[in-house]
């Protein structure tokens, strides 16, 4: 082989190697956490917080500040809906919001003011200090000021 065809091999698996490396970068931060470690309220630096609850519904404000929201109709309107975490259906292979998983690492918010409007939010970190982040893509990170992270209850409740 000539030196341009080990060039053109070298670059082509550097390329390879690259979109691999990419592709499991949010695996690797992934924070797989319970329903339990969930419930409760999220907050964001931009001024988005969310309120979890058992039933699967939750509250928030702020929207208008979640950039992966921009898509849907009116953003700063919403305020309520369900939520599930992404599970694998037994001999599937791909995962799927379900609202019977008790656990999970990322998560599929819909809202009640828009059928349209799903986001979902990858977790990460580790599961005793989770962060979460409404995004696209969890490869390209959380926009600056986007993730929330649990507020925790105040000591002696």
């Amino acid at each position: 082989m000539n030196i341009r065809g080990w060039y053109a091999f070298l670059l082509s698996a550097t390329g390879v190697v690259l979109t691999a490396s990419c592709g499991y970068a949010a695996a690797i931060h992934a924070a797989e956490i319970t329903q339990e470690r969930l419930i409760g309220t999220w907050t964001s630096p931009a001024g988005t917080s969310l309120t979890f609850s058992r039933e699967r519904t939750f509250a928030g404000s702020g929207f208008g500040e979640v950039e992966v929201m921009a898509d849907c109709a009116r953003p700063e309107a919403l305020s309520t809906g369900r939520w599930a975490f992404y599970a694998r259906p037994e001999g599937g292979d791909v995962s799927v919001p379900d609202e019977t998983a008790t656990r999970g690492h990322d998560l599929q918010l819909s809202f009640d003011g828009d059928a349209t409007c799903t986001v979902w939010v990858y977790l990460y970190g580790d599961a005793e200090d989770p962060a979460m982040c409404p995004t696209r893509d969890p490869d390209d990170g959380c926009p600056s000021g986007g993730y929330l992270k649990r507020d925790e209850a105040p000591s002696g409740s």
